[in-house]
C-alpha cells in the first residue's frame, strides 16, 4: 500500500524545522517506523519533517554526570558505543536487539524512543537506565524524565512542535548495573518483543539499595515495574529474593492479548524476562 499525498521539508537546522512544525505534521529522523505506518495509512501526516541532514545531532557525548545520544544516533551506534555499554548496558543491549542490520543501521534511538512503540526495546532500556528526554521547540527545551515520556500506545509526552533532540542517562556509579532480554515474536530475540524487561539496581554491602525495571510488549505502553522494584531494595539479591520481586512484574499493568499471546501468557513471560534482567543486572555490577 502506498501512503496519502503528504509534503516533505528537509531542513537544514533545528530552527527551520521547529518553524515548520505543527499539528499535521511528523518528524522523521532514519524513518524505520513512521514509513511503515504512512504506508499502512495508520498515519497519515500532512507534512513529513525529515531532519535526517541536520549537523549535530549524530553524536554520543560524555558531559559531567550523564552520557548524552543525540536524535540522530543510529541503533547501532548506540548498541556498540563504550560509553553506552559501560554506562546503560540495558540500552545498549537493547539497540543490538532492535529490528535487522538495515533498521539498526538506519534508524535512530531517539525515533525508536519518539515512536513509542508498545513492545519497542529501547524504551524499556530507557526507562530502567533512568534517561531523561530532551525535547526542543522554538520556545526552547524542557526535559521529561522517562517515566513520564511513554503516554500510551504510539503516544509519547512530544508536544506537535516539539522535536526530541537528545536522551541523557546519568553515568554508572559504583556497585549499578543494567541489563534487558525479551522474547521476540520470532522466537530468540528478533522483531518486537512478546515480552521484555529492563532493570538497572544499585548494590551496597551485599543488597540492594535502589533498584528500576521495566517492562514492554505485554501493556498499552513501555513501563515502569514500580512493584517490582520496591520489593528489591533491601533483599540481598539472591535467586529466591528476585524470583519473588518478579512475581510483581504486572502489578498495576493492564496486560493485553494480542496474535502472540493470552493475558496469562504474556503476564507469566514479564516474570520470566524481569527475572533474568535483574539477575543479569545484578552480574553487571559485579
Amino acid at each position: 500500500m502506498y501512503p496519502r499525498s503528504f509534503d516533505y521539508v528537509a531542513p537544514a537546522s533545528l530552527d527551520e524545522a521547529y518553524a515548520v512544525l505543527g499539528d499535521d505534521s511528523k518528524v522523521m529522523a532514519g524513518g524505520m517506523s513512521l514509513i511503515p505506518l504512512m504506508k499502512m495509512r495508520l498515519f497519515s501526516p500532512g507534512l513529513v519533517v525529515d531532519i535526517g541532514r541536520i549537523p549535530g545531532l549524530d553524536a554520543i557525548d560524555e558531559s559531567g554526570d550523564h552520557i548524552e545520544i543525540g536524535a540522530l544516533v543510529r541503533h547501532a551506534t548506540t548498541a556498540s558505543s563504550d560509553a553506552v555499554k559501560a554506562n546503560a548496558a540495558a540500552l545498549a543491549v537493547a539497540a543490538s536487539l532492535t529490528g535487522d542490520v538495515q533498521v539498526r543501521n538506519r534508524g535512530t534511538t531517539c525515533g525508536a524512543l519518539a515512536h513509542a512503540d508498545v513492545a519497542a526495546d529501547q524504551p524499556a532500556g530507557a526507562l530502567a537506565c533512568g534517561a531523561v528526554m530532551v525535547a526542543g521547540s522554538a520556545g526552547g527545551s524542557r526535559e521529561i524524565a522517562a517515566g513520564d515520556f511513554f503516554v500510551d500506545s504510539l503516544t509519547s509526552a512530544l508536544e506537535p512542535n516539539e522535536i526530541l533532540t537528545s536522551i541523557r542517562i546519568p553515568k554508572a556509579g559504583p556497585g549499578e548495573g543494567s541489563a534487558y532480554d525479551k522474547l521476540g515474536r520470532r522466537g530468540g530475540h528478533s522483531d518486537y518483543a512478546v515480552a521484555g524487561a529492563a532493570a538497572w539496581v544499585r548494590q551496597s554491602n551485599g543488597s540492594i539499595e535502589a533498584a528500576r525495571v521495566a517492562v514492554t510488549g505485554v501493556g498499552t505502553r513501555p513501563q515502569l515495574a514500580d512493584g517490582v522494584a520496591q520489593a528489591l531494595v533491601g533483599t540481598d539479591g539472591s535467586d529466591a529474593a528476585v524470583k519473588q520481586a518478579a512475581e510483581k512484574a504486572v502489578d498495576g499493568i493492564t496486560v493485553l492479548e494480542d496474535l502472540y499471546g493470552s493475558e496469562e501468557y504474556k503476564a507469566h513471560l514479564a516474570k520470566v524476562y524481569v527475572a533474568r534482567a535483574v539477575k543479569a543486572a545484578l552480574a553487571n555490577a559485579g
